[in-house]
């Protein structure tokens, strides 16, 4: 049986003041359409295109519901959620490619 992996991931902007959590099961790829401008949307807006956290999983579905229960938490528990794995808010991009 063919293995995949998922990711749950949250983007910033370089001043770290809005969050963005999203699923994919390709990271390296959904991150370089989040860093093209042109596509429009959330992160183009708000210049959403730092890594600052990531969670691996085999599932889609557990993905999936990892994701919405991110995106209920408030901007305190999030930046909790984020600092857990990276205190520093350091831009993981080239970390997962």
């Amino acid at each position: 049986m063919h293995d995949r992996n998922y990711w749950v991931y949250i983007l910033s902007n370089p001043r770290r003041t809005t969050y963005y959590v999203g699923a994919t099961g390709n990271l390296q790829g959904r991150i370089n359409q989040h860093r093209s401008a042109h596509r429009g949307g959330f992160t183009a807006r708000y210049g959403c295109t730092h890594l600052l956290y990531v969670e691996k999983f085999t599932d889609v579905r557990d993905a999936l519901e990892r994701e919405k229960q991110i995106k209920r938490y408030r901007r305190e528990k999030k930046l909790s959620l984020i600092r857990s794995t990276n205190p520093g808010l350091l831009d993981m991009t080239d970390l997962v490619g």
